[in-house]
């Protein structure tokens, strides 16, 4: 058996070729346009027509597409915008580096996305936005988050950086949000070859400014003409390409994924879950981008994995609001028990494409055998 790490090894070694293929055909183009260009308004289209959004503006990450939904809605400082405590921490960044205050909710003990029902319980006069994520392989409680959103009358910015191609309910991850992003970082399912994201809405003025607001606040017509301060967030050309390339295969990777997903629960199933707590089974909202069980002996299981040659990970070790960067905004005696829970027993375990059946057993087996 094979070594097996965490992180698929070869990542784009049968793409190689598109890639040189792109590489030359946008390099010799006469256009000589290597962002926002021709291949960006394709792709562009192309999510269009997969997620049913209205508009869909390609950017330079997920995190800046999250930056720009946040600049798109106006918010700033005194503003607040609910945001999980267990996360990533662009959740809570792209709100400071707009001046306002991420309210940190915790999360669901199972799920480990974030809880509608803390999450509503903060909601302030100054709250300007809710920010749920959908988080390794479940998607958030969209349908609350957007009765809550609608109640309140405060937007909802969906991240959905890892769900894409997730579908909760009929509706598709990214398009249940005011404003939904994507993310195409390496290893996410939709994974490119450097950086890039998307913004998905339906509605045409905040369009318009995430469009303008990922290239200096310019209308794309008059150039050096800015009517807002703006920020570089624009979609590479070659990137373009190579994603156009991706694309038509993603559904077979993801539906890899999601078997070796099912196959793990099934099997996890028999053991007690005092010592490992399986996502919740099924195909409805969930983004088998990641899969990640909750351990309570974890750095025990990590080392048995590791003699085994199995890889494994830990996301997101501290909560965001006991980080040092997000220190400030952590109100004085308050708690987030789950996410602190989420952050002691989370380990992610492999589930890219390329696996085999043979190896999808070996992991689950040795796991299984752990704990017995």
């Amino acid at each position: 058996m094979r070594t097996l790490p965490f992180f698929p090894p070869e990542l784009f070694e049968a793409d190689k070729d598109a890639l040189r293929k792109a590489l030359f055909e946008v390099g010799t183009d006469p256009d000589q346009r290597f962002i926002l260009g021709r291949r960006t308004a394709e792709f562009e289209e192309a999510i269009k027509r997969d997620t049913g959004a209205a508009h869909v503006l390609a950017c330079g990450s997920g995190t800046g597409g999250l930056e720009l939904s946040v600049g798109a809605l106006g918010i700033g400082p005194g503003d607040e915008v609910i945001v999980p405590a267990f996360c990533c921490q662009p959740v809570a960044s792209s709100v400071v580096n707009a001046g306002a205050t991420p309210v940190f909710a915790d999360v669901d003990p199972w799920t480990m996305v974030m809880d509608p029902d803390h999450a509503e319980s903060l909601i302030t006069e100054r709250t300007k936005a809710l920010m749920p994520a959908h988080l390794f392989s479940i998607m958030a409680d969209m349908p609350r988050y957007v009765a809550m959103g609608r109640e309140h009358g405060i937007p909802v910015i969906e991240d959905a950086a890892v769900a894409q191609g997730a579908v909760l309910d009929g509706i598709p991850a990214g398009r249940w949000g005011t404003l939904g992003v994507f993310s195409f970082f390496q290893v996410k399912a939709l994974g490119t070859i450097g950086e890039g994201g998307t913004v998905l809405t339906d509605d045409p003025e905040l369009g318009t400014a995430v469009k303008m607001l990922r290239n200096h606040g310019q209308d794309g017509v008059n150039r050096f003409l800015h009517h807002r301060i703006g920020r570089n967030s624009r979609f590479d050309e070659i990137i373009a390409a190579f994603q156009l390339h991706r694309l038509p295969t993603f559904a077979d990777r993801l539906e890899r994924r999601a078997q070796i997903a099912d196959y793990y629960t099934a099997r996890f199933a028999e053991l007690d879950d005092t010592d490992v707590k399986a996502p919740p089974a099924g195909r409805n909202g969930r983004c088998y981008y990641v899969y990640s069980i909750q351990v309570s002996r974890r750095e025990d299981l990590r080392a048995y994995l590791n003699e085994s040659g199995i890889g494994s990970h830990v996301y997101y070790p501290t909560p965001l609001p006991l980080q040092p960067a997000f220190s400030a905004f952590a109100p004085e005696g308050a708690d987030w028990p789950n996410a602190r829970w989420a952050s002691r027993s989370n380990l992610a375990i492999p589930i890219w494409p390329d696996l085999t059946d043979a190896e999808v057993e070996h992991i689950a087996d040795t796991i299984c055998e752990f704990f017995a």
